[in-house]
């Protein structure tokens, strides 16, 4: 179907009018400690890591169908001269994400879910326009700047792993990762950017727009958790009044919804695919190893306390409270809106009677009803002295926050005549080696007040 601008609906018109005389926004990237190269190579490994954890689609038709949208986006010069690739990952939820450097992949579920291919075409557009505008690794230098001049140096122009190198500041592709989870104002950015993309490739560009108030309407309506595309792209707030102003400023044009039987026809295809493996979101199942310690250490003091952590672990602590958690940002895993500890260290320090195995009993019967998975790796703990005092070592099995991973929880309890200190090491088992001599320079330096 063809249509003109001049046939939006009086509302929008309306909502727009205001913004005729205005001039277009100035968009272009942001300040950034990485080149153009270092993108593409961040995205290459990406890719390669990601592509190890979902299920890429090898269908010919479905594969010429999302490219063909896609080459018309690319062809515009708000996409700059990345080398872009785009796959189709076989998932049901509403989704699409772009790595630094080019590489995007669309979910199935948002190919079944959209009205014509003028709304693949505008997510895809906004995905571009992250890339084109660089938001990723912009927001790795906003997060990360300090570090990455003084710990990491020339070390991030001097090649190797660029996630390896990230890894060192806790930087991954799990959930909130600073790569995949934007700001509202990149989100912004990346509508207006991709909306001048799709105006230019022939396709309507409000109706990105209309995509996404469509996800939002539904959410609302249905009272489920926030799909995953709205959760990493956080609303900017009214998208189609404020696309719909910047059509405004557009030269007049016949805009087009695309192909609608072809949409169709892709939409059959996705609905014969066979069902998905159970995990495939990526952000889920985390990456454990970029929250590995990296062998160097700096001192904690607060709370009555002193301890060396790893250098690239960050102290959390809420005022006034008696416990104080040491974790990798890649150790906070989202649990439906909770952070659970899935790699890390808690330290505190609870009520007791004074008998060692009595109090250490209590506790740990307290954090297996807590916990409902927990269970003993040793019986009856191991008897260890920390700082000259009495301490008990357990070892407990649990599951992990990080998807298909078994942890490993090492108790330490030390006797102390303002209480029971504890100090819970939490590991990912895959990662217990790599951590236990970083886990036992902590117990070493550990000093608490008395």
């Amino acid at each position: 179907m063809i249509r003109r601008t001049g046939t939006l609906g009086l509302t929008l018109l309306m909502a727009a009018g205001m913004a005729m005389a205005q001039k277009p926004k100035n968009i272009k990237p942001g300040w950034n400690l990485f080149s153009l190269e270092q993108d593409i190579q961040l995205g290459k490994e990406s890719a390669a890591q990601i592509e190890k954890q979902v299920q890429v689609i090898n269908n010919g038709d479905l594969n010429a169908y999302v490219n063909r949208i896609a080459s018309r986006l690319t062809a515009q010069p708000e996409a700059g001269k990345f080398p872009y690739t785009f796959k189709v990952v076989n998932d049901p939820s509403i989704n699409a994400f772009a790595l630094p450097g080019g590489p995007a992949y669309l979910h199935t579920g948002l190919i079944s879910a959209a009205e014509n291919e003028a709304q693949i075409a505008g997510v895809l557009a906004h995905e571009i326009a992250h890339v084109s505008l660089r938001h990723g690794t912009a927001q790795v230098t906003k997060g990360q700047a300090l570090q990455m001049i003084a710990g990491l140096g020339g070390a991030m122009l001097g090649g190797g792993s660029m996630l390896g190198q990230l890894a060192q500041l806790g930087v991954g592709l799990g959930a909130n990762s600073l790569l995949l989870k934007f700001s509202r104002g990149a989100e912004s950015d990346a509508d207006l950017l991709g909306a001048r993309m799709m105006a230019k490739a022939g396709y309507d560009p409000i109706e990105m727009a209309r995509f996404f108030q469509k996800l939002e309407e539904q959410e609302k309506a249905s009272g489920r958790s926030t799909p995953q595309f709205l959760s990493d792209h956080p609303s900017p707030g009214n998208r189609v009044k404020a696309v719909s102003a910047e059509v405004q400023m557009m030269p007049k044009n016949n805009y087009s919804r695309g192909d609608e039987a072809d949409l169709r026809r892709m939409q059959g295809v996705v609905k014969g695919l066979p069902a998905p493996p159970k995990q495939t979101n990526f952000r889920q199942a985390g990456d454990p190893t970029t929250g590995r310690p990296n062998g160097q250490f700096k001192q904690f003091q607060g709370n009555g306390l002193s301890v060396a952590h790893p250098a690239n672990w960050e102290v959390f602590q809420s005022q006034g409270a008696s416990e104080v958690t040491i974790a990798p940002q890649a150790g906070l895993v989202d649990n439906n809106g909770n952070a659970d500890i899935a790699y890390g260290t808690i330290i505190g320090i609870t009520s007791a009677t004074g008998n060692l195995d009595k109090d250490t009993q209590t506790y740990i019967q307290q954090m297996m009803q807590q916990n409902k998975d927990m269970k003993p790796a040793n019986q009856g703990g191991q008897r260890v002295t920390v700082s000259g005092a009495p301490a008990v070592l357990n070892l407990f099995y649990n599951k992990s926050a990080f998807a298909n991973q078994r942890e490993v929880d090492a108790v330490l309890t030390i006797e102390h005549p303002k209480g029971l200190v504890y100090m819970i090491m939490i590991s990912p088992e895959s990662e217990y080696q790599a951590a236990q001599p970083s886990f036992e320079r902590m117990i070493q330096s550990l000093q608490v007040g008395r």
